[in-house]
C-alpha cells in the first residue's frame, strides 16, 4: 500500500456543476443528460432526453461532456457516476455535476471507478446534506474531499482488468439490442407489412384496415390475446415477484427481483407479455417477457401489469404487439384517471383490430424469432453475472486490497470467472 497515497479531488480533476432548470425538450438534437442514465459506472442514454440545436449553446455555457469526464449525481441518486465515452453534444443535466481530470496526473477511466469505490463512497455519505426534499452534496467543497489512488502504473493495470468486463457487458448490450430489434423487424415486415414467406401468392384485398392478405381474419386483440388470464396461486407460497423497476423500457428482460408470498398482484408463467398499463411508464415503454420462471412455476408482479398471453399467436407475436407503436397508442389514448396516474382501461382491446395470420404463418414466425429470444435471454444472464463479478472485484481493485499485478485477467478469463 506504500504506492497508495490519499490527495485532494482539486490535485487531479476540476469540478463543474450543471443547469439549475430544464430546457425545452425536442425529438432530436444534442443530449440532455439525466441523473437517472447514471447507473455503476455505465451511462444509460435511454433515460436521458434531446434539447434543440439553438438551446444548446445556453446550457453548456460553463462546461460540457468531453470524452473522458465523470458525470455524477449531487442531488438524489448520491454517489451514482458513469464515464463519458461518447463524442456527442450534450449538456449536463439537473442535479448533475462533473468531474474533468488533469491528464498525466490520474487514468481518467480510472476516475470514475474511484468515484464508485468504498473510499470515496464514504466521503460522499460524510459530506451529504438531508434537505427538506432531497438529500444532496456541496459540489463546491468537493475539490477539497479525499480521494485514495495508487501509482498511474497501478491505475492503469486496473483498468485492464476492470475494462475487460466492462468491455464484454458492452459488448453483450449491443447484441442484445440488435437480435431484439431484428426480431421486431422481422415482425414489422411480415405483420405490418405484410411481407410474410409466400406473400407473393397472396392477395391483398380491402378490410377494415385498409389492404390485408386474403383469408386472414380480423380481430380484437382481446380475442386474439388472453388478457390476465386467470392463473391459480397457491398464497402461502412466496413466488417470484417481478416490480416495475425491474422492466427495461427499450429490451424484453426482466428478472424477477425477490420472493414474495400473498395473492394481490399480476399473476403470470412462462411466456407471458408484462405491458405497462400507468402513465409514464406505459409512454416510457415498460415492457418484459416473462422467461426466467420454471415451466409449472407462477410469477407475481406489480399491480400496474395487464398480463398478454397469446391465444392465436404465440408468446414472441405477442411481445412484438406489445412493442409495436400503434399498439401502445391505441392503449394510451384510452388511458383515465386523475393527471399522472393515468392508467390504460382493458377495454381498450375490444377495439383494436388486428390481421390474425393463418396457424402456419404464426408458427413460422415463432420458429424464426425464438433462438433469438433464447440468446437474448443467455446474454442477460451473462451480463448480469459479469455486472456481479465487476461489482465484487472493483472495491477491492480500488483500495488495494487486491494485488493487481498477480491478477492476470482479459476478457476471456473475466467470461469464465463470470461463469
Amino acid at each position: 500500500m506504500s504506492e497508495w497515497k490519499t490527495t485532494r479531488i482539486r490535485d487531479v480533476a476540476e469540478v463543474y456543476d450543471g443547469p439549475h432548470a430544464t430546457p425545452k425538450k425536442v425529438e432530436k438534437g444534442p443530449w440532455y443528460l439525466s441523473i437517472s442514465s447514471l447507473r455503476r459506472g455505465q451511462l444509460d442514454l435511454s433515460k436521458s432526453v434531446h434539447i434543440s440545436e439553438v438551446d444548446f449553446p445556453k446550457w453548456t455555457r460553463r462546461v460540457a461532456p468531453q470524452v473522458g469526464d465523470t458525470l455524477f449525481s449531487y442531488e438524489t441518486r448520491l454517489g451514482q457516476a458513469a464515464y463519458w465515452a461518447l463524442e456527442a453534444e450534450a449538456a449536463l443535466g439537473r442535479r448533475m455535476g462533473l468531474l474533468r481530470p488533469k491528464r498525466g496526473l490520474i487514468e481518467p477511466r480510472y476516475l470514475c471507478y474511484a468515484y464508485l469505490g468504498p473510499q470515496f463512497q464514504e466521503v460522499i455519505r460524510q459530506h451529504t446534506l438531508s434537505g427538506a426534499t432531497v438529500d444532496r452534496i456541496p459540489v463546491g467543497e468537493m475539490p477539497n474531499w479525499p480521494i485514495l489512488l495508487p501509482s498511474l502504473e497501478t491505475q492503469r493495470a486496473v483498468l485492464s482488468v476492470l475494462n475487460s468486463i466492462d468491455g464484454l457487458i458492452e459488448n453483450n448490450r449491443r447484441r442484445i439490442e440488435v437480435l431484439e430489434e431484428m426480431a421486431r423487424a422481422i415482425y414489422r415486415e411480415w405483420f405490418v407489412r405484410f411481407r410474410f414467406p409466400g406473400h407473393q401468392a397472396a392477395r391483398l384485398v380491402n378490410s377494415e384496415l385498409g389492404l390485408t392478405p386474403e383469408g386472414w381474419d380480423l380481430a380484437a386483440a382481446s380475442d386474439m390475446l388472453l388478457i390476465n388470464p386467470r392463473i391459480k396461486l397457491d398464497k402461502g407460497v412466496s413466488h417470484p415477484f417481478i416490480n416495475m423497476g425491474d422492466l427495461s423500457e427499450k429490451g424484453m428482460s426482466c428478472r424477477p427481483s425477490e420472493y414474495r408470498s400473498g395473492g394481490s398482484g399480476s399473476k403470470f408463467v412462462v411466456g407471458d407479455t408484462l405491458f405497462s398499463r400507468i402513465t409514464p411508464c406505459l409512454q416510457n415503454g415498460k415492457t418484459g417477457l416473462v422467461q426466467t420462471l420454471g415451466d409449472s412455476e407462477v410469477g407475481r408482479g406489480s399491480t400496474e401489469f395487464i398480463v398478454l398471453r397469446g391465444r392465436l399467436v404465440g408468446s414472441a407475436y405477442t411481445y412484438c404487439l406489445a412493442r409495436n407503436e400503434h399498439f401502445r397508442a391505441h392503449a394510451e389514448a384510452s388511458m383515465s384517471g386523475a393527471s399522472g396516474r393515468q392508467r390504460v382501461r382493458n377495454e381498450c382491446f375490444d377495439s383494436y383490430l388486428i390481421a390474425v395470420p393463418p396457424r402456419e404463418v404464426a408458427q413460422q414466425f415463432e420458429q424464426a424469432s425464438q433462438p433469438m429470444f433464447a440468446q437474448i435471454r443467455i446474454l442477460t444472464d451473462e451480463t448480469l453475472t459479469l455486472v456481479r463479478l465487476r461489482d465484487r472485484l472493483l472495491p477491492k481493485l480500488v483500495t488495494g486490497q487486491i494485488d493487481v499485478s498477480r491478477l492476470d485477467l482479459d476478457a476471456e478469463d473475466a467470461k469464465e470467472e463470470a461463469r
